[in-house]
């Protein structure tokens, strides 16, 4: 079906693409790009690494008979003196926490291991064989954000063991919803990356390991499509994170209205990525592009093979699926108003008369 119309479109750089099993396949492949791990990539479990904000825990621990810092306990066999009340120290804005009789140590961007070495270093002389553990109590600098359906909304730090996204959503309580009707939505940065949670369980390789900073969001059902045209019911349909397959979709809105729809005119507007297409709107591969392109697939769904078709293509969020009305429906919207006219002329006539 070729008409004037779409060859405007193809001409305004629209593309558009008959539903073939080549056209399907080419963008399965490239709807698996848009997963959590093809987006956002594998990043480095957090390091131990201090950071302004953190709130470290300083122990001090002598051997008899120097004193400098307080109470003797048993430790075993022996005895140490553990320095009694040293606070909880607050790493400033310059990177430095403060140690009574060692002073002002430098503490961004150092391990735990090593402001205790450091601080061991500077108390010989001043105390007998000391023995310094600092450990981080309160992590300010490596967080995630948890929101949106989650049983309880809140930020979850980070650790060493590399915490993944199921992790985070397990830490809130898990979801509210449905898991199937459910979308986990990650921000890093600049960076938007969504999939469904059912996706994320059923795959190992999409729970991506967390980032500081990464903000989760749990969407309730947010996928929608538009239905337009000759259809049961012109609307927004929301479906699953899951997914929607063409036939699905005709389903859910009533299917074609058998009076008015032409089953040839059957097309899903979509922004697409641009090497799904080629400048004479058919499938390449071999395209470099990046972008998005509008993009129309024509679906002739009088050809028995296209019903088998549709129960494979899937329907994305915010696809627009409209359906022409036969050439006979115009013709008869044509033939009523010629009759309406010509009955308002009879009347106007029977007044005069």
């Amino acid at each position: 079906m070729n008409s004037p119309a779409l060859g405007n479109l193809a001409s305004a750089n629209v593309r558009v693409i008959d539903l073939t099993d080549a056209a399907i396949q080419r963008a399965e492949s490239l709807h698996r790009k848009e997963s959590l791990l093809d987006q956002l990539g594998d990043v480095a479990p957090y390091s131990a690494i201090i950071g302004r904000g953190d709130v470290l825990a300083v122990s001090i621990w002598e051997a008899p008979p120097a004193v400098l810092y307080g109470v003797t306990s048993d430790i075993g066999t022996g005895t140490a003196t553990r320095a009694p009340g040293i606070p909880e120290q607050v790493v400033d804005t310059s990177g430095q926490i403060s140690v009574p009789f060692v002073g002002s140590v430098n503490a961004a961007g150092r391990s735990p291991s090593q402001i205790a070495a450091e601080i061991e270093t500077r108390l010989r002389g001043k105390a007998h064989m000391p023995q310094v553990v600092v450990r981080r109590t309160e992590n300010s600098t490596a967080n995630v954000t948890v929101v949106g359906d989650v049983t309880t909304s809140g930020r979850m730090p980070l650790t060493p063991k590399g915490e993944r996204l199921l992790d985070a959503l397990a830490s809130a309580g898990g979801t509210r919803q449905p898991i199937g009707k459910v979308m986990v939505q990650i921000t890093r940065g600049s960076e938007v990356a969504s999939a469904s949670l059912e996706t994320v369980i059923r795959d190992p390789r999409q729970n991506v390991r967390l980032a500081a900073d990464d903000v989760i969001t749990l969407l309730f059902q947010p996928y929608s499509f538009t239905a337009l045209g000759a259809v049961g019911s012109n609307a927004e349909i929301s479906f699953e994170g899951t997914g929607l397959t063409l036939a699905q979709a005709l389903g859910r809105i009533g299917g074609l209205q058998d009076q008015r729809s032409d089953p040839k005119g059957v097309f899903i507007f979509r922004m697409e990525y641009a090497e799904a297409v080629d400048r004479n709107g058919s499938m390449s591969s071999t395209s470099n592009e990046v972008a998005m392109v509008p993009v129309i697939y024509r679906a002739d769904m009088k050809d028995p093979a296209t019903l088998f078709l549709a129960q494979r293509f899937e329907i994305r969020n915010r696809d627009v699926l409209f359906v022409s009305n036969s050439p006979t429906t115009d013709f008869q919207k044509f033939l009523g108003l010629l009759s309406q006219a010509a009955f308002s002329l009879t009347g106007i006539n029977a007044v005069v008369n």
